[in-house]
């Protein structure tokens, strides 16, 4: 859950990651960049920012826009274009793992779009949440797989994935 290059490997949007000041593990304070790929929008790096950690249980992490793309460059993470988490649930004889994505509130492609064609909004946020669903849906499946492998010796537990 807290493997920062896990997403990459499975994720249709972010390509890489790497630690950024020297850290090699999620600390709250913590930092890495995202290098992302959208069909529609490009390619565009990111500073994310790890803002909530408890061992088993919590990973989150806030999206900064370091570049500028979507706006005013910033590296605040009370201002991010997306903040992601990862929530962890002992369930019956398993584990549920929950991830949420809250857009906003920084301005990110999604604000450009509706900048762009006001009058479509509806139709590019549910167009964005199914992007976003899919792929979670997805990683949520490799991760569960992942899980169910390791978990194959004695005493090991599941994992229930959901979005």
């Amino acid at each position: 859950m807290t493997d920062i290059r896990l997403p990459a490997r499975l994720s249709p949007e972010l390509q890489r990651v790497e630690w950024l000041g020297g850290a090699d593990r999620p600390l709250v304070g913590a930092r890495f960049e995202g290098y992302n790929h959208h069909q529609q929008i490009g390619e565009w790096r990111t500073v994310s920012h790890v803002v909530e950690l408890a061992e088993q249980q919590v990973f989150a992490w806030a999206v900064t826009d370091a570049d500028g793309r979507y706006g005013e460059p910033t590296l605040d993470p009370a201002r991010p274009m997306a903040t992601w988490r990862y929530e962890l649930e002992a369930e019956g004889g398993g584990t549920r793992l929950r991830q949420s994505a809250l857009i906003g509130p920084g301005r990110s492609g999604v604000t450009l779009a509706l900048e762009r064609w006001p009058d479509r909004e509806e139709e590019i946020i549910a167009f964005r949440l199914k992007e976003l669903r899919t792929g979670m849906e997805a990683t949520l499946r490799c991760i569960k797989a992942l899980a169910e492998e390791g978990a194959q010796h004695p005493g090991g537990r599941g994992v229930t994935a959901t979005r």
